[in-house]
């Protein structure tokens, strides 16, 4: 285990800032190239789509949803139910959705302008160009408009430990080495420009046990795994907790892979997926790579956005 001073280092060590030249804000997705999304591309063979996204509950409130997703109805059926459809007059129903989605339940993609360092944010841009008024002029989701497309891999850390699940304040803690025990088991191998998905059975524990406060844990990587991740190459780093390990092992750091990988490699994070089907897609196959797309809302001033991410088999 790194100690914390090594993990303070890696804010110089792991830097991407000018990697791509001074006017990026895209970060790792520079990592995503046409022929890359060709190589996905060719992964697909059964016509098979699976959803990596959590279902979201209407008016839930739980432990890890603390602001629950709002759904209300701006025109519904109900006058329409014994009404014969008149020539010329349309029938339809309608509704309005509010979400805070960073958190711990929401699926969602984190833009680079969502975390910051020493008042910047990727590529040292000022934290001020995210405003009240305008929202993220720099740094935002929009960035992301053309989606991510590329070849993806899911590692089951739970599967290899040979447990159903990674136990929260316990054995929550993903290092480097649980990530080259994967890919061994598995017979996969990381390169450079793919979506890394990582499964801790945080989604399976919740749906047989309960969801529970963040003060109990989170399964995730530890941040020791920075390096890995950037000596891979890795475009888009998701996982079915919130990346983090929390605790995380360090005062000073709370949530490295956060604090490190967004505003300092440029790396792009989903955090609060659900892998368990897809799991059982790849077991099936025997297959643990595959065509992964994820398309973010297209909100020009977000620092995120909800996501539904699909791998396609």
């Amino acid at each position: 285990m790194p100690s914390q001073a090594e993990v303070g280092s890696y804010f110089t060590k792991l830097s991407n800032w000018g990697r791509w030249g001074k006017e990026d804000q895209i970060g790792t997705l520079n990592l995503i190239t046409p022929e890359k999304r060709l190589q996905a591309a060719k992964l697909v063979r059964d016509g098979v789509s699976v959803s990596c996204a959590r279902p979201i509950p209407r008016g839930e409130v739980a432990p890890d949803i603390t602001s629950p997703f709002m759904h209300f109805m701006t025109g519904t059926g109900e006058g329409f139910a014994s009404q014969k459809s008149e020539p010329g007059r349309m029938q339809g129903t309608g509704d309005f959705y509010g979400i805070t989605y960073h958190g711990y339940y929401f699926t969602h993609l984190d833009a680079p302008c969502h975390i910051l360092h020493n008042g910047q944010m990727y590529n040292g841009r000022s934290a001020g160009l995210v405003t009240a008024r305008d929202g993220a002029k720099a740094g935002a989701i929009g960035l992301a408009h053309m989606g991510v497309v590329t070849r993806g891999v899911l590692l089951d850390i739970p599967r290899v430990r040979g447990v159903k699940w990674l136990e929260p304040g316990k054995d929550h803690q993903i290092f480097p080495e649980d990530l080259d025990a994967a890919e061994k088991a598995q017979k996969v191998r990381v390169e450079q420009g793919d979506a890394l998905l990582i499964r801790t059975g945080h989604w399976r524990r919740r749906k047989e046990l309960g969801a529970w406060p963040l003060a109990q844990g989170r399964a995730g990587l530890h941040g020791a795994c920075l390096p890995w991740l950037r000596e891979r190459g890795v475009a888009m780093l998701g996982s079915d907790s919130a990346n983090d390990a929390v605790p995380s092992g360090y005062e000073a750091y709370i949530q490295p892979v956060h604090q490190v990988g967004i505003p300092i490699m440029g790396l792009w994070l989903m955090d609060n997926g659900n892998f368990e089907d897809l799991t059982a897609a790849c077991e099936q196959r025997s297959r643990w790579e595959f065509m992964f797309i994820l398309a973010p809302l297209r909100v020009e001033t977000g620092t995120g956005s909800p996501a539904n991410p699909l791998a396609i088999f």
